[in-house]
């Protein structure tokens, strides 16, 4: 039930990411460059205050260039993406390719998938389709989809990569402050505007739902199966549209009940352990 209780709690920080961004980029409060950089460069500060207190920020850890490197592709993929794709099409390819490299790579590695996780996983993806594809889309833009693969490659590997750490918040801390480097460099470099606005949202996501959101991440996944932990996560766009929903009085459609119930069931069938009980003759 511990296990259970924190997992959903990273899927919510994960879902008000999902929040707060729309509202910073897609409101024209915050340029991509400057919101990420500022998103990073917040959660590095605040992680980092709180790992010196525990110890030495292992910055040279094995691996840790490449988990700053999957966070960087994830956060610049994400924050680019949105300006020319929109948002629905923008979370199936996120979480779609999350889905897809992380099974393979569970594939790949000797993971043992039962099928019912196979089935609870193409059950829940259809219902994210659901709720998810827009009225009479047109083709996303190529550039964008590109974009958003990207970050879902990053994500994927900055997940996989921190499957068996055991100081998620030093490991957390360090991977933020070296992927804010690059992206406050790139952000001086091509300014693309931030209102006051649009600077405390990228302050909240990087030192509270990104930040101590990832940290608490890093600290499940090493429970969790990686097909799991791939599943788990086609809740977050359920949870943030129910977010929108209380949250900014968007409306409640009935699409919107379907479909997150699928994607529920689609997770509970993937995730939640069968039990057997054996009849004893008497």
């Amino acid at each position: 039930m511990k296990l259970a209780a924190l997992t959903a709690l990273v899927l919510i920080a994960f879902a008000a990411n999902s929040l707060l961004n729309r509202a910073a980029l897609a409101g024209d409060l915050a340029g991509p460059a400057a919101f990420a950089a500022l998103r990073l460069t917040a959660g590095a500060a605040v992680l980092f205050l709180l790992a010196r207190t525990r110890g030495p920020v292992p910055f040279r850890a094995p691996r840790r260039l490449w988990q700053a490197a999957g966070l960087l592709a994830y956060m610049w993929g994400f924050s680019f993406a949105y300006v020319t794709l929109d948002a629905g099409i923008g979370a199936l390819i996120l979480f779609g390719g999350v889905q897809v490299l992380m099974f393979a790579a569970a594939v790949g590695t000797g993971e043992l998938v039962p099928a019912r996780r196979w089935i609870g996983t193409s059950v829940a993806f259809g219902g994210l389709v659901l709720l998810l594809w827009p009225a009479g889309a047109a083709a996303p833009s190529a550039l964008g989809a590109a974009l958003m693969a990207t970050a879902a490659a990053g994500w994927a590997a900055y997940t996989w990569l921190g499957r068996g750490g055991t100081d998620p918040l030093g490991a957390t801390a360090a991977n933020f402050a070296l992927a804010a480097l690059p992206a406050v460099l790139l952000a001086g470099v091509a300014f693309d505007g931030l209102t006051p606005a649009g600077a405390m949202l990228a302050v909240i996501s990087g030192a509270v739902t990104s930040g101590l959101g990832y940290a608490l991440w890093y600290a499940v996944l090493p429970r969790l199966p990686s097909t799991t932990a791939a599943l788990a996560q086609l809740l977050v766009p359920v949870i943030a549209v129910a977010g929108g929903v209380v949250l900014l009085a968007e409306p409640l459609t009935l699409r919107i009940v379907l479909a997150g119930a699928l994607v529920v069931a689609g997770v509970a069938a993937g995730v939640i352990p069968y039990r057997t009980t054996r009849s004893r003759g008497s």
